[in-house]
């Protein structure tokens, strides 16, 4: 089947569900037309556009052969020409097999890894980094669990971040973070190498993913704080361990056991649709090579030099210069940059 074959069967498509709509029908068959209809009608309207462009072509051309008319065709011509070739693209990326998930919240969780206090200070700085690239965009960003280091550092840090589209912006982020440089308390100037790991993780809805209670155990207790001491003398910390899948979450954020057990919940949820998830790409990638951005955690993706100033995304070989703004949450120049290179992988694999 030809490109222009695809493009009338949508066409077609799109105008079939308009008129299921407008007949009437009701309930689930209401439900899944109106979906199906909202999935292609951003097709359908970037097909619209290019033929349209299509359209203008013809005209222009036929007008060449008016001599009071060809230097207004040619302009003409000129124009729409070079619209085309972004049009052709617009319709191609989508055209793509869309991620359910890519519109969804996003939960975050940042962890020291390799590097000790060093690491643990890292961490506590790309918490602050995601925080600040949040606001840039407009999203919510709520802190579920932050435990703190004596020295200020990050044990482990926990947020849902709530907009439009979040995952899909930031489901690049998820790897290992290397960074290099002099810590404070290097008293000889050597310049340090410590990782912390980043995971993204969908924001997964109870119908999503189904938990048995039965699958649960729950065990609570004393929340504790840096050093040890008992934050207070209730048990209302709590952890849930899903039994078949091995999952472990704990939450001793909020003074509430129920407000903990929620949180974790949560979590439980986002975890088990990523592993969905994951399964069913591995699945899908089998015979092929892995695509950008599937979060591979045990994969270095980036590594923040300060002494030199630079940023590098080792994934598209992207270095960039301006470490203090990146620092800020000014990071869309890493995320443009993976999203087109997943894009034109996947253009390549859909053959277009």
């Amino acid at each position: 089947m030809t490109l222009d074959e695809r493009l009338d069967r949508i066409v077609s498509r799109a105008l079939e569900l308009e008129a299921l709509l407008a007949s009437g029908i009701s309930g689930d068959d209401f439900t899944q037309a109106s979906r199906e209809y909202g999935e292609i009608e951003p097709v359908v309207a970037q097909i619209t556009a290019l033929r349209q462009a299509e359209q203008e072509v013809i005209q222009a051309e036929q007008l060449l052969n008016d001599p009071e008319m060809k230097e207004l065709a040619e302009a003409e011509l000129y124009d729409v020409r070079a619209r085309l070739p972004e049009l052709h693209q617009n319709v191609r990326l989508a055209m793509l097999p869309k991620d359910a998930a890519d519109e969804r919240s996003a939960i975050l969780e940042i962890r020291p890894a390799a590097g000790g206090d060093e690491a643990a200070l890292f961490a506590s700085e790309l918490f602050d980094l995601y925080r600040r690239y949040a606001d840039l965009r407009g999203w919510r960003f709520s802190v579920m669990e932050y435990d703190e280091s004596e020295l200020g550092g990050l044990r482990v840090g926990i947020a849902e971040i709530t907009g439009k589209g979040v995952f899909a912006r930031l489901k690049y982020e998820s790897g290992v973070h290397r960074v290099q440089r002099v810590p404070a308390t290097e008293s000889q100037g050597r310049i340090h190498t410590s990782t912390v790991t980043v995971a993204v993780l969908p924001e997964a809805e109870e119908v999503d993913v189904t938990v048995a209670d039965t699958d649960l155990r729950i065990d609570v207790y004393r929340a504790s704080g840096a050093g040890g001491q008992h934050v207070n003398k209730t048990e209302s910390a709590v952890r849930i361990t899903h039994i078949p899948s091995g999952i472990v979450v704990a939450m001793q954020e909020e003074k509430s056991q129920h407000k903990n057990r929620a949180k974790a919940m949560k979590i439980l949820r986002a975890r088990l649709y990523e592993q969905e998830r994951a399964q069913a790409h591995a699945t899908r990638a089998a015979d092929r090579k892995s695509q950008v951005g599937t979060g591979d955690r045990s994969e270095r993706i980036r590594t923040y030099n300060f002494p030199q100033g630079r940023v590098t995304d080792h994934r598209v070989n992207l270095t960039l210069y301006k470490i203090d703004k990146i620092m800020l949450g000014e990071i869309d120049d890493f995320v443009d940059a993976l999203t087109q290179e997943e894009q034109a992988e996947l253009l390549a694999a859909e053959g277009f």
